[in-house]
This record gives C-alpha cells, structure tokens and sequence, in this order.
C-alpha cells in the first residue's frame, strides 16, 4: 500500500510541488502535504469495479461478468431470480446469458421459465443497458422445444422458431447475442474424453446454419452470433465460411472453463481465438465447476448438502465429483487457505486473469451466494500473485483436466 500511495503521489510534478510549498508556511507545508497523501491514500483504496471488455469483433462491451440464469424457474422462483438480476445490474454487470432449453435440467414442464422471468424484470430496465445473451438448441431428441418436430436440429426452420419464441419470453425486440448451443453435427461434449468416429452423422451444412442467421440479423432481431461447446475444428469452419460467403462472422464461443477443466481450450482453441487470428472472445462457464470448487462438496455431512444441484440432481455433471477430480479440488482448496484467499476467490479470480477470458458467466441459487461470487471475483488480488499461479500450474501438473471421463 505505502509503495502505491508514494507512486501514486509522484504523479504531481516536482516544479508544481516546489512552487505550491514556497508560497505557503511550514505548518500548512505539513498540512497540505499530508492531504495530499491522504487523498492518494483514499483513491487507492476505492472499491475494485467490475472491468469491461470488446467481445471479439463486435460492439458489444460487456462486464467481466456475466451472470448465467439456468436455474431461474427450477431452483429459483421468479422474485428470487428479479432479486438476483437487479443486485448484478446495480453491481455493474451488464450481460445476461440465458437459453431456450432452461432451466437446467431440462423439461418440457419449465422450458422457458428462465426466458419469462428475465423477460419480466426486463420490462422495467432501459434495454440498451442490458446485453442479452441466449441461445438456439443444438442436434436433440427434446421435441418438446419445437412446435411440430421429430428431431431438433440446427437448420433455418429451427433458428426461426426459436427466435422468435425467445423474443416473445424476453419481451424484447431484439437478441444481443445469439449462439448456437451445441453443434449439430456429433462432437464429444460435456465430459466426453475423445471424439467417437462411430457416432459421425450428417449435418447441417454450416453455411447454411450462418444465411439462417444473416436473415435474422438483417431483420434486426439479431445483432451478432456466437458458438458455444465446440472445438477448433467448429471455429474455423464457421470462420471460412463466413469468409467466403459473405456470412456473419461468429465473435464468442462459450465453452467450460475452469481449475478442473482446461485442457479443451488451452490447448489450440487459444490459437485459433487469439485477436490476431480468429479474434473470437471467450465466455467461460462452470468457473466453479458447477459449485464443486468452492469446496462445499468436500464435506458430504454438510447441514445444507442435500441442496445442493449436484446432489439434488443425480447424474448432473457428476463429472466434477470424480474421484481424482475431488482429490484436485482438495489440492485447490488448500492453496487457497495457503494463500489467504477463499476457494471462491481462487478458482474466479484464475479464469478472470487468463488473457483469453472475455467474461466470465457465473451462476447462483441464493443471494448469499451471488455476493459472494462478485465479491470473491472483485475482491481477488489483480492479478493473482505469481506463486499462487506457480502453485496451481503444480496441481495442474498432477490432475490434468480430473473432470475429463
């Protein structure tokens, strides 16, 4: 601290100086000196703020975090879900993310729950402070997001549908972001260690995904597009063929991220979205993995376990409760305590500083817990200090990737 203030405090020339201190006394000399120090000190010591960040080619400058809203509607009612939008909103977080499938786990008995309570708090907030982000279903059998299907896929059909059901829920005009959930040709999703060349299907063609999304766009009930769950292979091949058709160029990719799950994008989609190549911003989810790294799942005797989502939802990305992804958490857990910091604190503030993070997507199921997640990812030292990310490239060397099956 005393080296920021007398850094900080350099910032007022020396002449400046000299001439103030030569029209004034001793005493006011020592006066003015100490408010001067004083105000420095002050400013120094501000609250942090969120930070805000172009998304990939766009326009769109959103906060550092976004807040994801898949239990809106399962494990929250809509005044919890108002509650929680409005303290993000007051707390500088300007983008939303929410999709046609949610809440999670999804049914047909609360699809689109998510959508109707962020569309009815929106009706009070000035829209063009709100970045609203959601996204169209992938390649599924859940026909029940669909008026008249037998399998959802990715074609101009669909988009529309979904669209335009997405901007009646949210009760607004137009759709900030819109992403493609998951692929509609096969990858290896959620877990899924390597690709399965068996399960290889026919696709929509991606060409014809993106003059889907152009129409919309042109209609202008869509600004920009972007990708979430895909792999370097998917991001260029909607790149070129942008590129060759004229098409909208995608400008995020939403994909997992965190001190469990790594691997995927480290190791080639950093190349391919560096703003020198592709120039594609990443919005990482499951910075927590889903909640596992903040260590409440360590204690299975915990008075509250029986609510939490894992526990609740049985199956539900058990990927994160492995074995060696529950002996990692631990080693995290303890580097924390280490270091003075929360889990929390320590697992937000890691996904925050990667050079290639966009926004971080955080979700909550309490208020409690949603301050807690602004006020670990705010409160974190900035960046984390060079031995907190020495001792995590430890553990990492240990458990790669442990929530990988």
């Amino acid at each position: 601290m005393q080296q920021m203030v007398v850094s900080a405090f350099s910032a007022i020339s020396s002449s400046s100086y000299r001439k103030t201190l030569s029209g004034l006394n001793a005493h006011q000399s020592r006066r003015w000196h100490r408010t001067c120090i004083s105000s420095q000190v002050r400013s120094v010591q501000k609250p942090a703020k969120l930070q805000y960040r172009k998304l990939g080619d766009s326009d769109l400058l959103i906060s550092e975090i976004t807040l994801g809203t898949m239990t809106f509607g399962e494990q929250n009612t809509e005044k919890e879900a108002h509650d929680m939008l409005s303290y993000s909103f007051d707390q500088g977080i300007n983008m939303l993310d929410t999709a046609e499938i949610y809440p999670i786990p999804p049914k047909k008995e609360t699809q689109g729950r998510s959508d109707l309570y962020i569309g009815r708090w929106m009706q009070s907030k000035p829209r063009d402070q709100v970045i609203l982000a959601t996204k169209v279903s992938g390649y599924s059998d859940r026909t029940f997001l669909r008026d008249n299907a037998e399998i959802v896929r990715v074609d101009a059909a669909n988009i529309k549908e979904s669209v335009e059901k997405s901007l009646s829920r949210l009760s607004t005009d137009y759709i900030d972001l819109l992403q493609i959930h998951w692929p509609d040709r096969y990858v290896a999703l959620y877990g899924e260690f390597s690709y399965n060349s068996t399960q290889w299907r026919t696709s929509v063609p991606i060409e014809d995904q993106l003059k889907a999304l152009q129409e919309l766009i042109d209609e202008g009930k869509v600004r920009y597009i972007g990708i979430a769950n895909e792999t370097s292979y998917g991001v260029m091949q909607f790149v070129q063929a942008a590129k060759l058709h004229g098409l909208p160029k995608i400008v995020s990719i939403q994909n997992g991220y965190s001190l469990l799950v790594r691997c995927s994008f480290e190791v080639d989609l950093v190349e391919v979205c560096h703003p020198n190549n592709c120039n594609i911003g990443l919005l990482a989810y499951s910075p927590l993995a889903s909640g596992v790294l903040s260590g409440k799942y360590l204690d299975a005797n915990s008075g509250n376990a029986d609510r939490f989502r894992l526990n609740l939802f049985p199956g539900y990305m058990q990927r994160y409760k492995a074995p060696l992804a529950k002996e990692a958490t631990t080693e995290y857990v303890k580097l924390a305590k280490k270091h003075g910091l929360t889990p929390v604190q320590l697992a937000l503030g890691f996904v925050r500083d990667r050079p290639f993070t966009t926004s971080t997507i955080i979700g909550a199921t309490s208020m409690d817990q949603l301050k807690e997640n602004i006020g670990a990812f705010i409160g974190a030292p900035r960046p984390l200090p060079a031995q907190v990310l020495d001792d995590i490239e430890t553990i990492f060397k240990r458990y790669r990737d442990p929530a990988v099956l």
